[in-house]
Parts: C-alpha cells; sequence; structure tokens
C-alpha cells in the first residue's frame, strides 16, 4: 500500500487521536470514517448558510467606517 507523509497542527493531532476506536485503529482509518460533503461549494449555499447570521446595526457599521478612514497607510512602508 502507497503511504503519503502528511503534516497537521496539534489540534488536528489530538482530534485524530480522539477519533480513534483502540489503540490498533489507524489514522488512516479515523480518516477513511469520517464524514465528508459531497456537495458543490455555491453561492446559493453560501447565501443559505448567512441567513442566521444577524445583520450589524446602523452603530457598529459607523464605528467600521470610522475606523477605516482612521487606518492610513504608514509614511514609510519598508521601516
Amino acid at each position: 500500500m502507497a503511504t503519503k507523509t502528511i503534516s497537521i497542527d496539534l489540534v488536528a493531532y489530538e482530534r485524530l487521536c480522539s477519533a480513534r476506536l483502540g489503540p490498533r485503529d489507524s489514522f488512516s482509518q479515523v480518516i477513511r470514517r469520517a464524514e465528508w460533503s459531497q456537495e458543490p461549494k455555491t453561492c446559493g449555499s453560501l447565501l443559505a448558510a448567512l441567513q442566521g447570521i444577524p445583520v450589524a446595526d446602523e452603530e457598529v457599521i459607523q464605528r467600521l467606517d470610522s475606523a477605516q478612514q482612521l487606518d492610513l497607510p504608514p509614511d514609510n512602508p519598508w521601516a
């Protein structure tokens, strides 16, 4: 069987370890058992996901606009 070496962060490693069913359960077996969404990523699915997110009120938008206006580029970008 061919193998590949991958790098993962510690959080992902801990999740893989916790998903093992026993000491003889390999990471390959854990990954094969995982449920991966097969539906395509579309703008419609993004819009549907955004439906549950609350809209920012006018005060938040004004504070963001003010902060953006104050965010000037540095005099010397190389310093």
